[in-house]
């Protein structure tokens, strides 16, 4: 079934509130490396918002604690989050749209937002991953968008079944075809 054009509108205008995860892992500022990967571990994801007198300050994310805490040979139990935290934290509004957080991934180069409330309360967390998810029945809209608009390109030149040339060319199924090729398709 061929979606219409403000079904998609309305896919690409899905609300963040919608594909986030609420409760996102938290940690104060003092707490250790260790306990940060204990932590993702525990709750089966790849960052932690770290909060300061009670607002998120910054983030630490698997890659972090790789980069900045195992290739350094530092010991995690020592190493404290504010140390190799990212800052300033990037956010997203939780009234913001699904094309609004791809749109801020891409332009700060991240892969998760946490999501705020209008008291700028963490009040869920959105990643690339979250996208994807409504990105792969975009995809489908786009591919189904992108065949329809191949059969109706007219070109001049020769029809790849029967070899004759013709001014009325179409492409179906990838292969340009003249009308009567075309007529013979829509009978069989």
């Amino acid at each position: 079934m061929k979606k219409t054009t403000n079904e998609m509108r309305f896919e690409t205008q899905i609300p963040i509130r919608d594909v986030m995860k609420n409760n996102p892992a938290m940690l104060g500022i003092e707490a250790t490396v260790a306990k940060a990967a204990k932590t993702m571990c525990q709750e089966g994801v790849g960052s932690v918002i770290i909060v300061g007198n009670g607002k998120p300050i910054g983030i630490v994310t698997e890659e972090d604690i790789a980069c900045k805490v195992v290739a350094k040979d530092l010991k995690p139990s020592t190493v404290h989050v504010k140390e190799i935290m990212s800052t300033p934290l990037i956010t997203v509004s939780a009234d913001k749209t699904v094309g609004d957080a791809a749109h801020m991934m891409v332009k700060h180069k991240v892969r998760r937002l946490p999501v705020i409330d209008a008291k700028k309360k963490v009040i869920g967390i959105v990643t690339v991953r979250d996208l994807l998810t409504v990105s792969n029945e975009l995809n489908d809209i786009l591919t189904d968008l992108i065949e329809i608009n191949r059969e109706e390109l007219v070109e001049q030149g020769m029809c790849n079944r029967c070899g004759q040339m013709s001014d009325d060319l179409k492409r179906v199924e990838n292969i340009l075809l003249c009308p009567r090729c075309r007529d013979e398709d829509s009978i069989s």
